[in-house]
């Protein structure tokens, strides 16, 4: 049995990724990752990466893990001269929150989703492969709940309650 978890595309960009588990509430339920780019007129799978699938995590406002992502393969195509001029597609899984009723992943906002669980894909120049966009989640009254910078490992939300802690 396979279920899909979550699809995301970044039409601008060129750019999906595909959450799925095989065998899901199985002890030996494995997750795998597809990333996709539009290239030539169709969508074509340029990589992606499979491990055992995540137990369910409680999310309080926002939680991003296991990013990871690939070259364009297809678009290196098009620059022969130096790979590294090819964007980097780059993913991350993306745990909201029972407040949360959008999440902005850089400047595209999506709808949080019933499950709460959401995959993000992006663009980014080779050089930049590490840096994922800024990941905003907001109230469904649109008010700003927590926020992950590009480098950072906790959000505001999680470093607020740290503090009082």
């Amino acid at each position: 049995m396979l279920t899909v978890v979550s699809v995301d595309v970044d039409g601008t960009a060129g750019a999906g990724a595909i959450w799925m588990v095989w065998r899901p509430k199985s002890p030996r339920a494995r997750e795998h990752i597809a990333l996709l780019e539009w290239y030539g007129e169709q969508w074509r799978d340029v990589g992606g990466g499979s491990g055992p699938a995540d137990d369910p995590v409680n999310v309080d406002v926002l939680d991003v893990s296991n990013g990871g992502g690939t070259l364009s393969l297809t678009r290196s195509l098009d620059l022969p001269h130096s790979i590294t001029m090819a964007p980097w597609i780059g993913c991350a899984k993306v745990r909201l929150g029972r407040d949360v009723g959008h999440v902005l992943i850089g400047a595209r906002r999506i709808e949080a989703p019933a499950q709460r669980r959401l995959i993000a894909v992006w663009t980014s120049p080779y050089t930049s492969r590490a840096v994922r966009p800024v990941i905003v989640a907001l109230g469904r009254d649109g008010v700003e709940l927590s926020r992950l910078g590009p480098h950072d490992s906790l959000d505001t939300h999680t470093w607020a309650w740290l503090r009082e802690e």
